[in-house]
């Protein structure tokens, strides 16, 4: 067995170019777009040992491994997927994909438009979870995976683990839905609104056509992204990480950086405002907005989520405020109305949302324990 701290190494992302019209829940319809994803581990005779990793937010299809020159930047999610990792990569072949509207190579606002051979920009349409499983779907059926051994995600992954189960129910085995819920708040639609007015109000941004004019909405995109930094966090992990702690001894009386919690913040912002489209930004946070199962059928979340057959692993942490365990508990309720298999963890974290990406011992044994059972499946 490989040690602990093995990585999958060296990864190359690939592209799949779809041909087929996509027609969106927007009623928009998309001519052909790219999907752009990595894989690691090797799909074994039967196409059995498959793992799909939904990303949230602000992720891509870099989940595991690293490239070349950057072995100091591994995937976001690289402390659980690897070689005898809870997400094993001896056992499983796993899939990260950055989905449709993103801005890490898949066709999203930033993409050149065919038509125009201008960015998409404002022009391009909005997405809803249920779209990017309709695109995972296709990238499934283009690597010959009919089942899933299990699909995983964490936060708006959840979201789309969840739909998966709910619109493709023969094609998922398990389900990993972690830190997620099956539609957000008022709160957090609340949260969304101010990060994306943030963004909309900047002066570069343009109505959304902003590459046309050679400039970034910068100062929004970077406010967005110190909001949602705020309410990712819990606050006894800011506390315990800055308490009041000033830059310099004695307060300089103005409106710059005094307190070392601000320092971060706006580190934080600016390494996003460098990285991230502020379209896809506004797009992942409506996608975010929109899903709920029972929205459509105006039916109760047991009703919705009467198609899945899959078992389920749901996964809570106690300080996230902004995914809270009693959501988590509304799905598990909801999966035993309908007599499915579920187990759930509340696990006592202290980093808030961002507890998922976090390296917890307890959390990464449930997951090893849970995906051991389902490699053991696949081997019998």
């Amino acid at each position: 067995m490989h040690s602990q701290s093995s990585s999958v190494g060296l990864v190359t992302p690939q592209t799949a170019h779809f041909e087929a019209p996509l027609s969106l829940n927007s009623g928009a319809v998309l001519d052909g777009y790219d999907l752009v994803y990595e894989t690691y581990g090797t799909l074994n005779a039967d196409k059995s040992n498959a793992v799909l990793i939904c990303h949230a937010l602000s992720g891509n299809h870099h989940v595991a491994g690293f490239y070349p020159g950057q072995e100091k930047r591994p995937g976001w999610w690289d402390n659980i997927i690897g070689p005898g990792k809870p997400v094993d990569t001896d056992r499983f072949f796993v899939i990260g994909l950055n989905n449709l509207g993103g801005c890490h190579g898949s066709t999203g606002p930033s993409s050149l438009n065919p038509k125009t051979g201008k960015p998409y920009g404002a022009s391009f349409p909005l997405v809803t979870v249920e779209d990017w499983v309709e695109t995972q779907a296709r990238l499934a059926n283009r690597l010959g995976i009919v089942t899933f051994a299990a699909i995983m995600g964490g936060s708006l992954g959840g979201m789309q683990v969840l739909s998966w189960t709910i619109r493709h129910p023969q094609r998922v085995r398990h389900a990993l839905v972690i830190a997620s819920a099956p539609k957000l708040t008022a709160q957090n639609i609340a949260f969304n609104d101010v990060a994306r007015q943030a963004i909309l109000t900047d002066p570069d941004f343009h109505g959304g056509d902003f590459y046309a004019h050679g400039v970034v909405p910068r100062r929004g995109l970077r406010l967005a992204r110190m909001l949602g930094h705020i309410t990712y966090l819990s606050d006894d992990v800011m506390g315990e990480k800055f308490g009041r702690i000033l830059k310099n001894d004695v307060f300089q009386f103005g409106y710059g950086v005094e307190f070392e919690v601000e320092s971060y913040l706006r580190y934080q912002g600016d390494k996003f405002a460098d990285s991230f489209d502020a379209n896809t930004y506004l797009l992942m946070t409506k996608a975010l907005d929109y899903f709920d199962p029972t929205h459509h059928q105006r039916t109760s979340l047991s009703e919705a989520l009467k198609p899945a057959t899959a078992d389920f692993l749901v996964v809570s942490f106690t300080s996230d405020w902004r995914f809270a365990p009693s959501r988590s508990h509304e799905i598990v309720k909801a999966l035993l109305d309908n007599d499915r298999r579920v187990s759930y963890a509340e696990i006592t974290a202290a980093h808030g949302h961002d507890a998922f990406l976090m390296p917890d011992p307890h959390y990464h044994g449930l997951v090893r324990g849970y995906l051991n059972n389902v490699a053991r499946g696949l081997e019998l």
